[in-house]
């Protein structure tokens, strides 16, 4: 096989070059030697950065059209992905210089924040990254260290949690996923509550999370409050699961939206009351109910399985009864549309991708730490949400005559 890797004379000559000059032995010396080149480097460009500000180089002051002048030099010390690195910073008499190869605050040339945020964002506990850190790149740096590295990811989630929302959405799913935080010394259960839109274009972004107490339909009403408040005017269908007053608190705040609870909420609860015996035919009795093709023959198998299972399971049966209106909501569109809301695929993938990256981080130092986890694990998740469901463009049109708008 030929070899992959050709070299330019001009490069074979520099690399023989080097290599008579620094006489490597083994791969560290290697690392070592680009270790000082990459510091003779960052001193070049620090070097002709004075130049250039100046306008004339160290010893050319014949050329000299300013009243500054170079001042001497400040040492620094930065981190390398191959270690550190010493260097001597130019100083001007006036103040002036404002190096960019090596900015004046900056210690750090490795990248390592980005690192740090991208092992956060998978799921890497502070100590988990600290550990690595020191492994890889011999960087000493401690998981409260990492903290506040993390820390600078605050305001950038805090600004994306109240950028502005579009007019109208096609479908919404809201939903919570819980966490345990440490408050005052205890460890409290608290609720993240999520909303992902469907825009009109088809694709899904996430409206945002909110971090509260148990969940409750008044803590939702703030949600959607304020989910208005950023812009959005009209949702066509909400879909959600069945906590006690949500539909009041969905019909107070966008009161043209209609309502269609989970069905795989609803088949959970319906069948923790059921025998486990009973649970394989009370199940596919349950299938004949949302798989109808029409909502009387839903109706139809409703009053089958109160007949065949009323006396037995009666919280089973009254609970579809009762519900009946926001859990059939999907049964008068084409399949194109009970598809999506029919399923609470989008937001169950969604909750998955949540507990997958925080499974390691048992409990939460704060709500904080809480919401810079979940954003960053937030934005790793939907870069994969590029594309629209398909069929898309005919499932809008339909919709669209359904909720009478163009």
């Amino acid at each position: 096989m030929a070899r992959t890797r050709k070299l330019s004379p001009e490069r074979k000559a520099f690399i023989n070059s080097l290599i008579e000059h620094y006489h490597q032995e083994d791969a560290q010396d290697v690392q070592e030697m680009l270790r000082v080149l990459l510091g003779d480097t960052l001193q070049g460009m620090l070097e002709a950065e004075m130049d250039e500000k100046l306008g004339y180089s160290r010893y050319d002051y014949k050329n000299k059209e300013t009243d500054d002048s170079r001042n001497g030099y400040s040492k620094k010390t930065v981190v390398s992905s191959l270690g550190e690195i010493d260097l001597d910073i130019p100083r001007d008499r006036k103040g002036e210089f404002e190096p960019q190869a090596v900015k004046k605050n900056q210690t750090d040339i490795s990248n390592i924040e980005d690192q740090v945020l991208s092992m956060y964002a998978k799921g890497m506990t502070t100590r988990d990254i600290s550990a690595h850190l020191r492994d890889v790149y011999g960087v000493d740096a401690s998981a409260e260290m990492i903290s506040h590295m993390t820390d600078r990811i605050l305001p950038i989630a805090k600004e994306w949690q109240n950028r502005p929302l579009e007019r109208k959405y096609a479908i919404v799913f809201m939903d919570a996923v819980h966490f345990h935080v440490r408050e005052e010394n205890q460890t409290i259960k608290k609720a993240v509550y999520v909303a992902i839109g469907v825009r009109l274009s088809g694709t899904k972004e996430v409206l945002g999370m909110w971090i509260g107490g148990n969940e409750s339909a008044k803590y939702w009403l703030g949600v959607l409050n304020e989910i208005k408040n950023r812009g959005v005017e009209d949702i066509m269908i909400v879909s959600v699961d069945g906590l006690t007053g949500f539909g009041d608190a969905i019909d107070a705040v966008f009161p043209q939206a209609e309502i269609q609870r989970y069905i795989v909420h609803q088949i959970r609860y319906t069948t923790k009351f059921v025998n486990y015996k009973d649970l394989k035919p009370f199940v596919n009795d349950l299938k004949a109910i949302y798989q109808a093709p029409t909502e009387e023959s839903a109706l139809e198998a409703l009053d089958e399985l109160e007949e065949k299972w009323g006396k037995k399971y009666p919280s089973s049966v009254s609970s579809w009864r009762n519900n009946w209106p926001q859990l059939s909501t999907y049964l008068k569109y084409p399949e194109d549309i009970r598809k999506i809301i029919y399923t609470t695929n989008a937001i169950e993938n969604f909750n998955r991708g949540l507990r997958k990256v925080t499974k390691a981080k048992t409990i939460f130092p704060s709500d904080d730490a809480l919401f810079k986890s979940i954003y960053l694990a937030v934005i790793d998740i939907t870069k994969k949400w590029t594309g629209a469901p398909w069929n898309w463009g005919q499932t809008l049109d339909q919709l669209c005559i359904y909720f009478g708008t163009g």
